[in-house]
């Protein structure tokens, strides 16, 4: 009877819309003669759709069914109708597998092992497995075949209902792994077993064991995997040790021959030993005693982290154990090898280098966000941690994230997402293989593929309904192959991981009397007092603790390494008492980076940043950000600062908020400087000064970058202090435009962290606003801006200093333009033009700066140059200053700004070049003294090597007054007579503990040299 067209498209529409690819195929399957009996049962239409790939499923079905004979054709259509169970099973597994779908054609009884669906069939184990192989082996079912092919039909009955459950997520991923490492092992037992029987002499002469290793030992297998091994036999019965090897290595081949061997009913999986050592090219067997001396002696990185996952599978369980026991201990003490972090970072990369380039994209297992990031990563955490916690010894990857998380050595966050990345890219890997069961890790090409493998995943994974499988599949691949990477990078490569593995094991756990003499060791002062904060932050079992216990063996190195370790450890129990409860901060010091290291450096180096942190602890988040610590810009500083100015309730809450802006970018500023001494984190770089560190970095680019930072952050502040003052009084719009000049180091871009802000305040009346009210508004927003800055602060204050103006002290603290002009044209003394040279707007409106820096520039940088009067009298009152200004008592040769070759010394020097010569040379008219001292050098004004000094000394004098100040915590313009801090000075300049003498010999020598050109060019000499 011919089916109408239309009834036909109805029947294709049904097909397709239940997943079929091939309708008119499955059509002509459904109408087999064979499924008669059941090609009406909607519930069979509905199962196969259900299944990953319906067309596969139904091929399937109808091969066995049509192998099977009349009698159990019955029993099992029959059977497939009314028990779901086995409907599920049975479809789900050939819409999965072609390649178990060819093995139940081949083997049409073995179905039967899908109808059991009770609780013991759920998590069979080792025991369960064995048994059905022996049945398969010994039973009725092995008769008439040769031993080695009834178990590997009894191996593929099992790998079926290991299927079963999994397609029907009956068992996750981990669970199917346990299961097939499982099945492994009692595959191994079985094949040790044929071994046996045919060689009895050999298994009477010696004891064998078979160490499951990889992802056997591990207990997280894939369906068709290389199953690695290892074996060590020892004598029996009297055997001599070397026939005992030879005896145990004939058993041993032969027992890989029979897993690895194709026969026409296939084969199980290669056995690999080749984790033995010395490899392919070692014995394949040893006695317990060579391994021992192998390991001892000779053996690499990589095989202690292969025998992280090393397990007793098959043969002698005692000597198995005994291996075990002997070589545990070996395995926790890799990480202490030298290099031993680097050189699993470095097989790591050797791996993905070793992918052909056509592949990289396609690698599920070795690839970039593969598996073996995921794995690499927690073995290597495993290594270095486990040394000391017993808890992180487990075999298998989820099982050591867990414990790794538990512990707080990985944040949970982090765990969860490598754990959910590790379980899709397994059940990924696991559906590929299912397939044709073959070895690949390679994700296919082909739509068909992908399509299969999406809808078998949307069921894994629960995809909602009507999800694309292609599209969602590809999504989902990408997203945590991103995680795996991302999170391999973080915990892979952090240095914290390097610090804590170059620990000796007894640094890690120490009896306080232990501890207290190895803090004593390591310089602590109060190793008492030392102790007592070590009490205080690591007892107790709650996760912080746990962390803590991580973190500081490590910081305490760290704090060693400066001047005042002591202060370093007091400075970081106040900051975690101060975040304790902040979810972010201990997980920053152990994942992010550099950022615990940098912590302990900041902390240890003097009060002025530990001050700052502590009133702001919040910002310890910089020091993990690898731009955290990039000085902002001025124009990002006066958003934030003119935003929070315009939200504050009046004007002593709006300079609080900039208070607060200005603390924070102190700490940038301070902690950027503090690192660049002591280098960035894991980093090293060549010196050439005796005494220094290899880590001492370019001084004069930090005295630069530390002068521009804070010139800018107080700019930023005298603004948002002016703006606070206008809205006060005035609202938006103040009657005079107000400018504020900076002067001095403000103007000059060269400020310390304890630098006043020397200032000149320019008004000019606004259109309609007569002269008289100008000058009223003006005094009066002067007047409160130095209020507002002056308010009492535990900050380092801002002071403004308005001293430069004209008539000093005597004089009005704000004129206007006019009245500058007046007074420049008829009163102007030579030292006036020389403080100008340093003059340049900082805040206010920018066209009235703008317009008194045009009315200055005639008197700063003279037409025709400096007379010789002009000249002679610079030269007086620089001698003047020197005699009178130097306080009393003080050593000329250490002052780093009145002494011998000091800050004055160079910067009048520059000053009086820039007078005389700026007039012809547009490169000497800038207000920063380094600046205009290369200019100088480039004109021909001074030699190259007379700059040279010049410049050397102005920075080294720049750098120790820094110092000064973040070691104090107040500003100084001599070194420190207390030798704690002197010693500090010394670290922050480079010089190693112990080379105090020679900071001072160089200070003394570069300055003097100094002196000597500042002789010849300012005096004339």
């Amino acid at each position: 009877m011919t089916v109408p067209d239309g009834r036909r498209r109805s029947s294709y529409s049904r097909l397709l819309r239940h997943g079929f690819s091939d309708a008119a195929g499955a059509e002509r399957l459904l109408d087999t003669p064979v499924l008669a009996p059941v090609r009406s049962d909607p519930l069979l239409l509905d199962a196969l759709g259900a299944t990953a790939d319906p067309d596969l499923a139904l091929q399937g079905l109808v091969r066995l069914v049509e192998a099977t004979g009349t009698a159990e054709r019955q029993t099992l259509l029959d059977t497939l109708v009314t028990a779901k169970p086995l409907r599920d099973r049975l479809l789900g597994v050939l819409g999965a597998s072609e390649a178990l779908g060819d093995h139940l054609a081949r083997h049409p009884g073995d179905w039967h092992a899908l109808v059991t669906y009770e609780p013991a069939d759920l998590n069979p184990a080792t025991p369960e497995f064995e048994k059905a192989l022996t049945e398969g082996v010994r039973g009725e079912r092995g008769a008439g075949m040769a031993p080695a092919d009834a178990l590997r039909a009894a191996y593929r009955r099992c790998l079926l209902t290991i299927a079963a459950r999994d397609v029907c997520g009956t068992s996750d991923v981990a669970q199917t792994a346990a299961e097939l490492a499982d099945l492994a092992t009692a595959t191994l037992r079985a094949a040790l077993d044929i071994a046996a029987e045919e060689h009895p002499e050999d298994a009477a002469a010696c004891r064998l064991s078979v160490i499951g290793m990889g992802k056997c030992g591990g207990r997280e297998l894939n369906y068709v995997s290389d199953v690695d091994v290892i074996f060590v036999a020892e004598p029996r019965g009297g055997t001599t040790e070397g026939a005992a090897v030879q005896a145990a290595t004939r058993l041993a081949s032969r027992m890989m021959r029979v897993c690895s061997d194709v026969t026409p009913e296939g084969t199980i999986w290669p056995v690999d030993a080749n984790l033995r050592p010395e490899g392919r090219n070692g014995p394949l067997v040893r006695t317990l005693s060579s391994h021992l001396a192998y390991y001892q002696r000779w053996a690499k990185t990589w095989e202690f982290q292969a025998l992280l996952k090393a397990r007793p599978v098959a043969g002698d369980a005692a000597l198995g154990q005994e291996y075990l026991d002997a070589v545990s201990p070996l395995v926790w003490q890799a990480a202490e090898r030298e290099n031993f972090v680097a050189d699993v970072q470095q097989m790591r990369r050797r791996v993905i280098a070793s992918i052909p380039a056509g592949q990289v994209d396609r690698e599920l297992k070795l690839g970039p966000g593969g598996l073996r990031d995921v794995e690499f990563a927690v073995q290597l955490l495993q290594l270095v941690h486990g040394r000391s916690d017993a808890t992180l010894r487990g075999s298998g990857t989820l099982d050591a994230l867990t414990a790794l998380a538990a512990g707080g050595y990985v944040g949970r966050s982090d765990a969860a997402a490598l754990d959910a990345a590790y379980r899709f890219l397994r059940t990924l890997e696991h559906h590929i293989q299912l397939y044709r069961l073959r070895r690949t890790h390679l994700m296919p090409e082909d739509e068909t593929d992908r399509r299969r493998l999406g809808r078998s995943l949307a069921r894994a994974f629960q995809w909602p309904p009507g999800t694309e499988p292609v599209a969602e599949l590809a999504k989902a691949w990408k997203k945590h192959a991103r995680e795996a990477r991302r999170l391999h990078e973080k915990l892979f490569y952090r240095p914290l991981l390097d610090a804590v593995a170059q620990l000796e094991p007894g640094e890690i756990r120490l009896s306080a009397k232990a501890a207290g003499h190895r803090l004593e060791a390591l310089g602590y002062a109060d190793p008492a007092a030392a102790l007592r904060h070590l009490e205080a932050l690591a007892s107790g079992v709650s996760r912080k603790a746990a962390i803590q216990r991580t973190l500081l063996p490590v910081l305490l190195g760290w704090f060693a390494d400066s001047a005042d370790p002591d202060a370093g450890l007091l400075n970081f129990h106040k900051v975690s008492d101060a975040l304790g409860r902040t979810p972010w901060y201990l997980r920053l010091l152990r994942d992010e980076g550099a950022a615990a290291e940098n912590l302990a450096r900041v902390l240890s180096a003097g009060r002025l940043a530990p001050d700052l942190l502590l009133r702001a602890p919040e910002a310890v988040a910089l020091l993990g950000d690898p731009e955290g610590l990039r000085p902002r810009s001025r124009e990002a500083l006066d958003q934030e600062v003119l935003s929070a100015v315009g939200r504050a309730e009046g004007a002593e809450a709006a300079i609080v908020a900039v208070r607060g802006v200005r603390r924070r970018e102190l700490f940038r500023t301070a902690a950027s400087d503090i690192i660049g001494a002591y280098g960035p984190a894991g980093s090293g770089n060549g010196t050439s000064l005796p005494g220094r560190t290899p880590e001492i970095k370019d001084t004069h680019h930090r005295v630069d970058a530390v002068g521009g930072a804070v010139s800018d952050l107080n700019a930023a502040a005298v603004a948002g202090a002016l703006r606070a003052a206008v809205r006060a009084e005035w609202g938006d719009t103040l009657p005079a435009r107000f400018a504020v000049i900076g002067m001095g180091r403000f103007g000059g871009h060269e400020q310390g962290y304890g630098s006043d802000a020397d200032v000149l305040f320019v008004h000019e009346p606004r259109e309609g606003v007569g002269d008289e009210e100008a000058a009223r508004a003006a005094f009066a927003v002067a007047t409160e801006m130095r209020r507002l800055l002056q308010l009492p602060t535990t900050d380092p204050p801002l002071i403004v200093d308005a001293d430069l103006r004209p008539e000093g002290k005597s004089g009005p603290i704000v004129r206007s333009l006019a009245s500058y002009a007046a007074y420049y044209r008829r009163w102007s003394l030579v030292w006036e033009s020389q403080a100008l040279l340093r003059a340049e707007p900082v805040a206010g409106d920018a066209g009235l700066g703008r317009r008194f820096i045009e009315l200055i520039d005639p008197l700063r940088y003279p037409a025709e140059g400096l007379g010789e009067d002009a000249v002679r009298e610079i030269r007086r009152l620089k001698a003047r200053m020197e005699s009178e200004r130097l306080p009393r008592g003080a050593d000329p040769t250490t002052h780093t700004k009145l002494g011998r070759g000091g800050l004055s010394d160079v910067e009048w020097t520059v000053q009086l070049l820039q007078m005389r010569h700026g007039w012809a040379e547009p490169g000497l008219r800038t207000t920063r003294t380094r600046e205009a001292l290369h200019a100088a050098c480039a004109a021909g004004l001074l030699s190259a090597e007379e700059a040279a000094i010049l410049d050397d000394a102005w920075v080294l004098a720049t750098s120790v007054r820094n110092a000064v100040m973040l070691v104090r915590g107040r500003a100084g313009d001599t070194f420190p007579s207390h030798s704690r801090e002197l010693a500090a000075v010394g670290r922050y300049l480079g010089y190693e503990p112990g080379h105090v003498g020679e900071m001072l010999d160089d200070y003394r020598r570069t300055t003097r040299r100094a002196r000597a050109v500042v002789e010849e060019l300012f005096y004339g000499s």
